[in-house]
This record gives structure tokens, C-alpha cells and sequence, in this order.
């Protein structure tokens, strides 16, 4: 009986691991690396170097960037990043790329 216990649990955690590693991203920092980090290294912009992402103290101004893109950037919806994913994101950027 413990060994068939042992094995369920086993199963179970190998199951619940398996899912995370497919779940969403839910911190600003995981949604920048799977969003944004290719195109703005360390706070940076590689498409318009003279206009990183680093000093921006405006949180609407990140939010409007990321639905509407432009210069280069993609836009974002919804869909791909939430309202509130969004608002996370924005938080990250300021407090992470400070000037």
C-alpha cells in the first residue's frame, strides 16, 4: 500500500509541475521576459535605442504603449496581456528601470 501511495503522489506532482510549466506568466517580471525582454534588454530599446524604457514614471504611458505599440512595437490586447497583467507590467518597468 505505501509504495502505491508513494507512486500516486509521485504522479500527482509530476502532473501539477507539468501544468505550471505551461501556466501564464503572473508577475510583471515573468510578463516582461516572455513579452518584451527580447526587444528591450536591461530596460533598453532595440528598435529605437533613443527611447528606452528606463526614467518613464508614467504608468498610463506604459499601459497606452502596450495596447496601441508603434515604433516598431506590436501592440498588445487583452487577450494577450490582461488589464491587470498589464497594470503589473507597468510597475515592474518603473520600479525596475529606474534612470
Amino acid at each position: 500500500m505505501k509504495k502505491n501511495t508513494l507512486m500516486a503522489i509521485v504522479m500527482v506532482n509530476s502532473v501539477m509541475l507539468s501544468a505550471s510549466a505551461f501556466a501564464a506568466p503572473s508577475t510583471g517580471g515573468e510578463i516582461f521576459k516572455a513579452n518584451c525582454s527580447v526587444c528591450h534588454p536591461h530596460g533598453g530599446n532595440i528598435m529605437r535605442p533613443d527611447k528606452p524604457l528606463k526614467g518613464i514614471r508614467n504608468p498610463e504611458r506604459i499601459i497606452s504603449q502596450i495596447r496601441s505599440g508603434g515604433g516598431g512595437m506590436p501592440s498588445f490586447d487583452v487577450k494577450t496581456i490582461s488589464d491587470v497583467d498589464a497594470k503589473q507590467l507597468a510597475e515592474y518597468i518603473m520600479k525596475t528601470f529606474k534612470k
